[in-house]
């Protein structure tokens, strides 16, 4: 690729075939006329759909378009993650951006044959989003409130195709800025876009460019993307690199030239195979195309990419640790200072900055800083993307400006808690995050108004809890998860939270005393302020933020020997309403330990001393007679 010129060629060219795609609640852009195909069939390949075989309905489309002799007028297309994973496989037929849930290949059949065939839509099998009261709602609000910047071109492109991504604008950042832009100006835009580190510090990324900037060309730096997301429900990350790699890969060309690296490392897990499949397309792709490699645009920049694959280490997401894995030794964090920016990866200036950062950098170039600062609060600008997962009706993958309450994500996005339950908490930043209780409901969610409150953005991830989670057992989850995941280094976190660790599981078997509520905030504090990295000095943040909002949980564990949410097993027992009891026997006959007894068509009991609280009488009942107490 020697200039704008060529892209700009690479990019009228693709407009027959992008152009008829848009996505909920948009209008499509002005039809341009092409040679191939101008009807599609996007078939969601993110690792969600993927594992509930959207492969065979993409082979099945093809299939029946091949049979119908449609070829010149349908193609079907593999794209990322579409976002509403809950109601996954999703396939989407454009024009018209025609949503359809939980696709099969027998579903397939039928879309083809009323839809393809027959110019129909296949009402039946509709995305219906899920309301809080288990109606459906069909204004899409789900995409339809949301803002996509980073995820602009998830499940709009193939991912596989590098024509797609330019003719989605794409490259057009990197050109400009090797034509057009000093390495100066790139940084002063980053910087005065306010943009902030998605990977949960909220660091300022211009700052951290200025930082690595200087002298340019005498040393050798380093340009690093944090692809290690490790937190327990978090996918965004993933997701990107899955649908729209080539964003992550422009965006570390623009740094590098920003900074004056030539190579850069993408650092991913390996327990993401599609997303590495992907990438290494890509990367490929676009050394094909001369996007990466030696005198990009005809300019005298040389920049490279290569991959580092990782091994599912949870401390690997820490900077420091990140590098050191990079380097071939063990993932382990180091001191700072020095910071990466002075000395990094191979003890040289080194950027690093996470997937969905430099996803925002392309556009922030080619549209500005004011159209970037339009969006979010004043000191969180853009939108953050986040993995909503838990008690909530539409879990999946959105992006809202920053600033958005968490009531509007839940309520108005997530369509609320199923089953008519009532909201309790949100877990956000994951095992070094904090629980949201439903007094802040309404909070704004942004970096500075979250950490008021004891908790943090994190990368991203976003559980919601319903009034059946035990506040102390979530606490106890999230610091086993530590636990495992601690490197060890440091005694502070490798011995403080197995020791914190330690009484929670005491509380929650009914073996606490009210002094232990006191031995976990001295050590989460000891702990805060003494561990090696990030990671340790988060780790206590789950169980502060509980033992803050809902202290009387742990009392009621403690002094009442009883688990409010019937969680906690040891602190509960199981019943049977005899009024609900209909005598079926059903749970008599699973019970392995035969603790049931009761006569045909009359209510049983349960002898709670032969019990074992396995949960098969619940599970089997089904008149909801059996009761956790």
């Amino acid at each position: 690729m020697k200039s704008l010129e060529e892209l700009k060629v690479i990019r009228d060219r693709m407009q027959s075939q992008i152009g008829p795609r848009c996505g909920v609640g948009e209008t499509a852009p002005e039809h341009v006329e092409g040679d191939g195909p101008e009807k599609f069939i996007m078939v969601c390949g993110g690792t969600g759909c993927h594992s509930g075989h959207s492969q065979e309905v993409m082979d099945r489309f093809e299939k029946l378009i091949k049979v119908a002799g449609k070829e010149k007028e349908y193609k079907v297309i593999q794209t990322g993650c579409q976002g509403l994973c809950a109601k996954g496989p999703i396939v989407v037929i454009h024009p018209g951006a025609v949503f359809y849930e939980e696709v099969n290949p027998d579903k397939a059949e039928v879309i083809f044959r009323e839809h393809v065939e027959g110019g129909n839509v296949a009402s039946k099998y509709l995305l219906r989003e899920e309301n809080a009261d288990g109606t459906n709602d069909e204004d899409f609000k789900f995409y339809n409130r949301q803002t996509r910047i980073a995820l602009r071109n998830c499940g709009m492109i193939d991912p596989e195709n590098i024509d797609e991504y330019i003719g989605r604008g794409g490259y057009e950042a990197l050109g400009r800025s090797l034509t057009q832009m000093s390495p100066d100006d790139v940084i002063q835009v980053v910087l005065d876009s306010g943009l902030r580190g998605r990977g949960g510090a909220g660091f300022p990324t211009g700052k951290k460019w200025k930082f690595a900037c200087g002298n340019r060309g005498q040393v050798q730096k380093y340009v690093c993307c944090n692809a290690d997301e490790g937190d327990p429900g978090a996918f965004m990350d993933r997701s990107i690199l899955e649908g729209d790699p080539h964003s992550v890969l422009e965006a570390m060309a623009i740094a590098g030239y920003a900074i004056g690296a030539d190579q850069g490392y993408i650092y991913v897990r390996a327990e993401y195979p599609i997303a590495v499949d992907r990438l290494r397309i890509a990367i490929r792709q676009a050394r094909e195309y001369g996007l990466l490699g030696k005198n990009l645009f005809g300019t005298d920049f040389n920049f490279d990419i290569d991959l580092r694959l990782g091994a599912g280490a949870f401390v690997c997401g820490e900077e420091t640790a990140l590098m050191t894995s990079i380097e071939g030794n063990r993932g382990e964090p180091h001191t700072r200072p020095p910071f990466p920016a002075v000395k990094g990866l191979f003890q040289s200036p080194t950027v690093l900055n996470n997937v969905e950062t430099y996803a925002n950098i392309p556009e922030i170039i080619v549209k500005g800083v004011d159209w970037f600062r339009s969006m979010g609060t004043e000191g969180s600008a853009g939108t953050k993307v986040f993995a909503l997962g838990g008690k909530v009706n539409n879990t999946g993958l959105v992006e809202v400006p920053m600033g958005t309450t968490l009531r509007e994500v839940i309520e108005e996005i997530g369509g609320g808690v199923p089953k008519g339950k009532k909201f309790k908490a949100a877990q956000t930043g994951g095992p070094s995050g904090g629980c949201i209780p439903e007094k802040y409901y309404d909070i704004p969610i942004d970096y500075e108004t979250l950490k008021s409150i004891g908790c943090m953005m994190g990368s991203g991830g976003m559980i919601v809890m319903d009034e059946d989670n035990c506040m102390v057992d979530i606490a106890k989850f999230f610091l086993e998860f530590t636990v495992s995941e601690s490197c060890g280094k440091c005694t502070p976190c490798r011995i403080g939270t197995r020791r914190m660790l330690e009484i929670l599981t005491r509380i929650t078997e009914g073996k606490g005393e009210m002094e232990d509520l006191n031995k976990l905030e001295e050590l989460a504090k000891y702990i805060q302020a003494n561990s090696l990295c990030g990671l340790g000095q988060t780790a206590p943040n789950p169980v502060l933020s509980t033992l803050r909002f809902f202290r009387d949980e742990y009392v009621a564990h403690i002094q009442d020997k009883k688990c409010p949410a019937g969680v906690c097993k040891a602190l509960c027992t199981y019943e049977i309403d005899p009024e609900k009891c209909k005598g079926c026997t059903l749970c008599a006959r699973n019970c392995p330990a035969d603790a049931i007894t009761g006569s045909v068509k009359e209510p049983h009991h349960i002898d709670t001393d032969k019990c074992i609280k396995c949960g098969a009488c619940m599970d089997n009942c089904r008149f909801g007679a059996v009761v956790f107490k």
